[in-house]
């Protein structure tokens, strides 16, 4: 799991990175938490995360968000980090140029800023978003939603409460070609502190599936088109 450091827009980002084995291998961004609320890349859900595309085979990357850790630069309220993301991809992609697929996963304030990611990057072709905090953060800019993903979200979440995820969830699953795998977790709250084995699960279970879904491509991944 070698350390590196990317150039990010306000300076260095501090990442952790797993190359995958095959010479096509699928890529993916995973993306920590809320920095304000002591969020960082070692997280445990963005490291469960990040292990679960280890064994699926993925070329990883996980990073701290400016002014995280050894990443340079402040916090800057979504837009900043939204551009750290970007720029992690970028690197994900350089190193990876026959990647057969690329994906976005996030955290809380993770998920919210992959799914921003989404309407930048035509070439993510899914997501998975953990207790995105539709209840604090607006998620309208998914008018429409690119791609098709995954949601989990405990019912027992004290600091984003199910009812607004599941109603965010049913507005994206209304909208064309688009599917939404919601699982809600009985009992979890929103660090999912004794079910984790639950969310890694169903992850490892979406992107096996979504993976097995896509066909065969060349250089550049398959695209949106293909997901769908």
């Amino acid at each position: 799991m070698p350390e590196v450091i990317i150039n990010g827009p306000e300076g260095r980002l501090e990442g952790r990175y797993h190359h995958g084995k095959t010479p096509n291998a699928p890529i993916a961004v995973v993306l920590h938490p809320d920095p304000r609320g002591g969020g960082t890349m070692n997280n445990k859900i963005t490291y469960a995360l990040y292990q679960t595309f280890v064994q699926r085979g993925f070329s990883v990357l996980r990073f701290n968000f400016r002014g995280v850790g050894r990443s340079q630069g402040s916090f800057d309220r979504g837009e900043g980090e939204l551009s750290d993301a970007a720029s992690a991809l970028d690197w994900l992609q350089t190193y990876n140029p026959n990647a057969s697929a690329s994906w976005v996963a996030g955290f809380s304030f993770g998920a919210w800023i992959g799914m921003q990611l989404l309407m930048r990057r035509p070439e993510l072709v899914s997501f998975i978003s953990v207790a995105p905090p539709a209840n604090m953060f607006d998620f309208t800019f998914l008018a429409p939603c690119p791609v098709s993903g995954q949601v989990i979200q405990g019912d027992a979440d004290e600091v984003v409460p199910e009812p607004s995820v599941a109603k965010l969830v049913h507005k994206l699953s209304n909208q064309r070609d688009i599917t939404i795998d919601y699982q809600v977790v009985p009992g979890a709250g929103h660090f999912f502190a004794d079910q984790l084995p639950t969310v890694t699960a169903a992850v490892d279970r979406y992107v096996k599936d979504t993976m097995a879904a896509l066909p065969a491509t060349g250089s550049g991944g398959p695209g949106r088109a293909a997901f769908r």
